[in-house]
């Protein structure tokens, strides 16, 4: 997979190799980013190296467990030593629960899992990124997007240890913005609704009859390029007045109604 040749600004996206990190690493390349993948395996990384070549970028692929956080201080130091520095980080990598089911049988390896990979790694990874990007300057906008979930605010007792990691996430995104904002990083959350993804794959058919009733406002499902484009539009800097809020991507899930 070739390498970076450091005339653009790069985005280093966590499970990128796949999914919503796949989409969110071929739309960074369309509005002018280089890509680091960061993902605990290599298959499918390929492909989406090819995929941001076709969209104008140019492509490179580190293994990382975010979860390892011993290994963090390593990686950072070797991703700023491939792209001369970092001017997005995309927490995109997470887990959902082992099992879908009754939440008075979740099992602490299951909670330890969910926290551990999706609130825990995100945060020490982040920590260990914004170290070196307030240690630097940048010409252009630097960012930090959190991709957490529709359960940060809506409750599935069914996965249970999953939704508390991607509320954690929600207030990641606010004590760091308001860490960094002096610095000019901007910080964000992408909220996602129901996508298609290989996490919604095993209840598919379910959700496919929720939202023809009417689960969403908006009738259909949503797709990985759906939030890739949100992830894109944060980090190229179009909203340039707001960090430490969340971009709902779900089609008017979250909207209450009487």
């Amino acid at each position: 997979m070739s390498g970076l040749s450091g005339h653009r600004p790069v985005a280093l996206v966590t499970g990128g190799r796949r999914g919503i990190g796949r989409a969110a690493c071929v739309a960074l390349a369309g509005r002018g980013f280089d890509i680091l993948i960061a993902d605990i395996a290599e298959d499918g990384a390929a492909e989406t190296a090819a995929e941001v070549r076709a969209a104008g970028g140019e492509c490179a692929f580190r293994q990382l467990d975010i979860a390892d956080q011993a290994s963090h201080t390593t990686f950072v130091e070797d991703a700023w030593s491939l792209t001369g520095g970092i001017d997005c980080l995309v927490n995109n990598a997470g887990v959902g629960a082992l099992k879908r089911g009754d939440l008075l049988d979740v099992t602490p390896e299951s909670w330890d899992r969910a926290m551990g990979v999706n609130a825990r790694g995100s945060f020490f990874l982040t920590q260990a990124v914004a170290r070196r990007m307030v240690a630097g300057d940048a010409s252009g906008p630097r960012s930090i997007v959190f991709v957490s979930s529709a359960n940060a605010v809506l409750a599935s007792p069914d996965r249970g240890e999953y939704c508390a990691s991607k509320a954690a996430i929600s207030m990641l995104v606010k004590v760091f913005a308001l860490r960094l904002a002096e610095h000019g990083i901007a910080v964000h959350e992408v909220r996602p609704g129901v996508i298609r993804t290989d996490l919604t794959a095993p209840v598919a058919e379910a959700y496919t009859r929720r939202i023809a009733d009417g689960l969403s406002p908006i009738r259909r499902w949503g797709e990985a390029e759906d939030i890739g484009r949100a992830i894109a539009m944060l980090a190229a800097g179009d909203l340039p007045f707001s960090t430490g809020d969340a971009l709902h991507i779900d089609g008017g899930l979250h909207l209450g109604r009487l």
